[in-house]
């Protein structure tokens, strides 16, 4: 195999991000508007921009001492970054939330006072970006997103920051939930893996879905109703098929779930032999804390995570240390890696 040569500002990105082991076992709390919403849902009224940084902080600071990373916002993260533990990687999110439901396509969007220089000047050992992504969209609109995506690795590579990519597959047409989606998502994301391995678009990780839903997957325990997408050796084969497709580390997002699916979803990926090198995992870990926060207030958020949230992260943690593989695997070992200076490459 080829020695692979990878800068060094990128590769300490990846490193500060990563476990001894080379694994990335993250926790993202980059939600904005959607958790603001939520926290005044629990409450009954609306939330302040200052509850939804104070949640942040508070999560930050108890579950970032079981984790060897945490993804944030610039908008409203910053604090917790600021309460993470010692030694824990940060990666920031560089994209708007959310998107234009009026426009076609779920186009992407930058954060209009922030650049890459900036996000490394407030302290990102990564940078993070979420693209909603259909290879099946007109190619007008996969153009536009293929071009966004070159010009953020680009930036990347000019100022030597690691770069993750967040592909998030769906079907304006069909109903992200369901069976058919279901049905059809393994391909989605093989295409997404395969299309953002080439270099153009300078991507070093790729954070992507397990491209099946357990819930409709015959044989597992979260298996609804008497339709299925997929058996479970079928399941298995196409986990296998999308990783085979991918030429850069990958690691796996919740995407919302829960922590019981996403746990299944992991021991079927890693029953699956599929090499992923972590997870960066959100919601699953602490969305049921909202209510509590909601409800009771900071110092009981603070019991809470201490005991259910700590207790989230380390089983997932144990399937991690079981099955997953170090991101430099895929290049053959950290042996096979040449670390250069940005002028050399």
């Amino acid at each position: 195999m080829t020695r692979l040569r990878i800068t060094k500002g990128k590769f300490e990105g990846i490193q500060r991000c990563a476990n001894e082991k080379g694994v990335i076992a993250a926790a993202a709390m980059d939600q904005r508007g959607s958790l603001q919403k939520a926290i005044g849902k629990a409450r009954g009224s609306d939330a302040s921009v200052e509850d939804l940084v104070e949640f942040k902080v508070v999560v930050s600071s108890m579950l970032t001492p079981h984790a060897s990373a945490i993804l944030l916002d610039p908008e409203y993260g910053l604090p917790a970054a600021h309460a993470r533990a010692a030694n824990t990687g940060l990666l920031l999110a560089y994209e708007k939330t959310g998107y234009d439901a009026t426009v076609r396509g779920r186009m992407p969007d930058l954060l209009n006072e922030w650049s890459v220089l900036r996000l490394v000047e407030a302290g990102a050992d990564v940078i993070k970006i979420l693209l909603y992504y259909n290879p099946f969209d007109d190619e007008e609109i996969n153009v536009i997103k293929h071009a966004f995506i070159e010009r953020i690795g680009a930036e990347c590579r000019a100022n030597d920051v690691a770069f993750f990519l967040e592909p998030i597959a769906y079907d304006d047409n069909i109903d992200s939930k369901g069976l058919e989606f279901a049905k059809r998502k393994p391909e989605y994301v093989s295409r997404y893996m395969e299309e953002f391995s080439k270099d153009r678009y300078g991507v070093d990780v790729l954070k992507v879905e397990i491209p099946v839903n357990v819930q409709f997957v015959e044989g597992m325990a979260l298996f609804q109703g008497s339709e299925y997408a997929q058996t479970k050796q079928d399941a298995m084969n196409l986990i296998r098929d999308a990783a085979s497709t991918a030429q850069k580390p990958f690691i796996y997002l919740s995407a919302g779930v829960t922590m019981e699916a996403f746990i299944e979803s992991l021991e079927l990926a890693a029953e699956a032999g599929t090499p992923f090198s972590g997870v960066l995992c959100g919601r699953a870990t602490w969305q049921d804390g909202i209510p509590v926060y909601g409800q009771h207030g900071k110092a009981a958020l603070e019991d809470w995570l201490q005991s259910a949230g700590v207790d989230n992260i380390t089983r997932l943690n144990a399937v991690l240390d079981n099955a997953a593989k170090p991101w430099w695997t895929i290049y053959g070992g950290q042996d096979n890696i040449e670390v250069v200076d940005l002028a050399v490459a």
